[in-house]
């Protein structure tokens, strides 16, 4: 199980992550997540964001 965890948290960014990675704020993360920008998992609360669909979309974004 732990390896799992681990493969996953490798895939996934949270959104403190692109909070940091844009240098934006919560509110404006939140917002790019609601807009549907990238692929979004939900496991109860927390939201995890598909690292592949983020940086496609960073890097179409430049």
């Amino acid at each position: 199980m732990k390896q799992q965890k681990e493969n996953d948290s490798n895939r996934t960014y949270r959104v403190e992550d692109i909070i940091k990675i844009l240098d934006i704020g919560r509110t404006s993360a939140y917002r790019l997540i609601n807009e549907g920008h990238f692929k979004v998992v939900r496991i109860g609360s927390a939201i995890r964001i598909s690292k592949k669909s983020f940086d496609e979309w960073l890097d179409n974004s430049e």
